[in-house]
């Protein structure tokens, strides 16, 4: 049984009989604690053997890219259409989702009781505001990109670190190409090709009980929400899910088809591992050792472009979260009867693309994002408490569209360093 099958039977299995747990024991007093107890810890193991390896396999994937570059011009290009792709891809899927909420006006007409429960708040949306009340001005956080002390900004990358990491670690590999003038076999370089590779050993054990992971990760949602989980904000959740579709069909078939030559039908299957890794834990970081291994294996694509597109892109590039982000706001904006100027929505979409390059890649990181756009637009920040219930399917989904989008970005970009 290949790995793909065992990882979507884990998630088909867990679905299905955390949806009958749901539906048979959802008013008993044990269901709960069985489920966080016992159910839970399997997918939290799961999950944590593979965060123990991102931040050893994210900083040593690009210093040996950016080394393997050869020279800095060659850097400098690729980092350059990777910079170009992020800002259209980003640009079209918020696009995307301000069009159709538009259409669709998923907000109009909502029910009464929902805005005044969601106004009220509940604890964890006070928490989320509390955290975007504690955001850095602009220019601190640009300052901040920049780690006065690596080691720190490596213990907390999974807090939101992570980006301040990856710019230590381009400046690290610039300065290795540098200074050892792009000689392979340096003790130095193998030390740290050493270190990637056991980051991917250790990958690899995850893996082996990945599908066990998947099905409790999976259960424990169903069991908690069950159909709940759509049903309320059904309409909400559609147009987000119809524009990630969008997004991922037509966008991404559009940009292989023209600059690489491929179908988006059989990219998809090629890449199956990775979709049903990133839907199953809703982390780009997460699934970013399986993108790095289909990239090489199954999409045969160039080592050095897709190490360093790919681990940039687990955190910089993340055009699903743009396009939720966007669509969440303007939602809620017309189920407060908000209606935004022109010049707002063109806040919203700008302040959009921005969030989806710095969101943390970890399962609700863009929350508190929305909460500073929702502010910078005059809507109740509260307003989060109403999506709180099925931002984790949503979370789930908009992830499959970031690393997929990853995968487009060194796809077309190999294609076109080939060429």
């Amino acid at each position: 049984m290949s790995r793909p099958f065992r990882l979507l039977l884990g998630f088909v299995l867990g679905a299905a009989l955390g949806l009958v747990a749901w539906s048979s024991f959802r008013e008993t007093t044990w269901l709960e604690p069985f489920v966080t107890g016992y159910i839970q810890p399997f997918g939290q193991i799961f999950l944590r053997m593979i965060f123990a390896a991102v931040v050893p396999l994210v900083f040593c994937s690009l210093v040996i890219g950016v080394f393997e570059m050869s020279d800095l011009r060659s850097l400098r290009r690729v980092a350059v259409k990777a910079g170009v792709y992020t800002l259209v891809a980003s640009g079209l899927s918020v696009l995307i989702g301000i069009g159709l909420v538009t259409w669709f006006k998923p907000g109009a007409n909502f029910d009464p009781e929902l805005v005044a429960s969601a106004r009220s708040g509940s604890a964890q949306a006070e928490t989320i505001v509390k955290q975007a009340s504690q955001a850095k001005s602009a220019m601190q956080a640009i300052v901040e990109l920049i780690p006065k002390n690596p080691l720190d900004s490596a213990v907390r990358a999974l807090d939101g670190e992570m980006l301040s990491l990856m710019i230590f670690a381009l400046i690290f590999g610039a300065a290795l190409l540098i200074v050892k003038g792009g000689r392979t076999g340096d003790p130095l370089v193998r030390v740290i090709e050493g270190i990637r590779d056991v980051a991917m050993k250790m990958v690899d054990f995850a893996m082996m009980i990945a599908p066990l992971g998947i099905f409790a990760l999976t259960f424990s949602l169903c069991a908690k929400f069950g159909w709940n989980l759509l049903w309320s904000l059904s309409k909400y959740v559609g147009v987000v899910v119809l524009g990630l579709a969008i997004q991922q069909i037509v966008v991404y078939g559009l940009l292989l088809a023209i600059f690489a030559r491929r179908s988006i039908w059989r990219f998809l299957f090629d890449i199956k591992e990775v979709i049903v890794t990133a839907f199953s834990t809703a982390s780009s970081n997460v699934t970013l050792p399986v993108s790095l291994r289909v990239a090489e294996q199954n999409l045969g694509l160039s080592k050095k472009v897709s190490g360093f597109v790919l681990t940039v892109g687990a955190t910089a590039n993340q055009n699903g979260t743009a396009l939720f982000e966007g669509v969440t706001v303007l939602f809620l904006a017309q189920v407060f009867g908000i209606d935004l100027t022109m010049n707002q929505q063109i806040t919203v979409m700008a302040m959009s693309v921005i969030a989806g390059v710095g969101t943390a890649g970890v399962p609700g990181g863009s929350l508190p994002l929305i909460v500073i756009v929702l502010q910078s637009v005059g809507i109740p920040a509260e307003g989060i408490g109403l999506v709180l219930g099925v931002d984790r399917f949503l979370d789930m989904c908009r992830t499959v569209l970031n690393v997929t989008g990853d995968l487009v970005a060194a796809t077309v970009i190999d294609a076109t360093e080939l060429s």
